[in-house]
């Protein structure tokens, strides 16, 4: 009695598996990409385009009341508003928009000053509720008031 043992089947072709396997990534990407047409404009709130799911927007409510960070040599600076912080420091290295929030950075070579305004229900514009320093070279955190003393005297 003789054992016979099977290789297992080699492929007909190996060397054309990556080319093929490279098609087929191409066409499943260009699948994924828009058509370079041109953008329609978005309906008006009544119209419904036929086979577009209607999203629902949250019904808007009044902003809730920030809660205020205030800490000492924080004044001035808690409760301010754009203007009165760009007043302060110059004009900021970043203006950052996340919804109805804001983060204002003010860079010195001290330190890195982030302020986040919040909207509130009594003012029309956001105001500075939080503040965040750090020191520009390691990102470690340092005292804010001293932080807020450096850049106030550049």
């Amino acid at each position: 009695m003789s054992i016979t043992t099977f290789a297992p089947a080699r492929p007909a072709r190996p060397h054309l598996r990556a080319p093929f396997a490279a098609a087929l990534l191409a066409m499943a990407l260009a699948a994924c990409t828009g058509g370079g047409g041109s953008v329609a404009s978005a309906p008006s709130p009544g119209k419904r385009i036929k086979g577009v799911p209607t999203v629902r927007q949250p019904a808007r409510t009044a902003p809730r009341e920030a809660q205020v960070q205030m800490a000492p040599g924080l004044e001035g600076v808690v409760g301010a508003s754009q203007g009165q912080l760009v007043q302060q420091f110059g004009a900021p290295r970043l203006d950052v928009w996340e919804g109805d929030a804001r983060k204002l950075q003010f860079t010195g070579s001290a330190c890195v000053l982030d302020i986040f305004l919040y909207p509130s229900a009594s003012a029309r514009e956001p105001h500075a509720t939080y503040v965040e320093a750090r020191r520009a070279s390691d990102g470690q955190d340092v005292d804010r008031a001293a932080c807020v003393a450096a850049l106030r005297r550049r």
